[in-house]
């Protein structure tokens, strides 16, 4: 069964980012708080939005994702910033329901787009994103400014 989340999900959407982060070498990196979360995906203004994954009772995964906007095209998207089912629950259709329900959603809203990144070492993503029918898109690279960094392009003195 596939849903959205609501403010009470917090701690489980929590742990899995913990355990996704854990899963891509990057644990030392999660910084967020279960307040965070709680203001990020259920405050006034909603930056994220999570559908999460359900076997009997139990959250066995989930995806965050947020709007994009295409100029080209004209109309949003969504980029899944985050799809992740836990180790005992993989191969059970989780992951696929978890993306048809991203693709419903772009469907029924006239999205044109549903875009991510995925790590060029998680060849088990690669193949199951390629199976959907997704396309890399080699010819573009990824760029971030996080910390120090983004303070300074901020102009930020200290």
């Amino acid at each position: 069964m596939i849903r959205p989340a609501t403010s009470d999900d917090v701690p489980a959407i929590l742990d899995m980012i913990r355990e996704l982060a854990t899963y891509e070498k990057a644990a030392h990196e999660v910084r967020a708080t279960e307040e965070q979360l709680r203001e990020a995906l259920f405050g006034e203004h909603p930056a994220a939005f999570v559908h999460l994954a359900e076997q009997d009772g139990e959250v066995v995964g989930f995806t965050l994702w947020f709007l994009t906007f295409s100029t080209w095209r004209g109309v949003p998207g969504i980029y899944l910033e985050d799809l992740y089912v836990r180790p005992q629950h993989r191969g059970g259709g989780h992951g696929l329901a978890l993306m048809r329900e991203l693709a419903a959603i772009c469907e029924r809203r006239g999205y044109q787009r549903l875009e991510w990144a995925v790590l060029d070492w998680n060849e088990p993503s690669i193949e199951f994103y390629e199976k959907l029918g997704a396309v890399r898109l080699d010819e573009w690279l990824k760029y971030r400014l996080t910390d120090e960094p983004l303070q300074r392009l901020a102009g930020r003195r200290d």
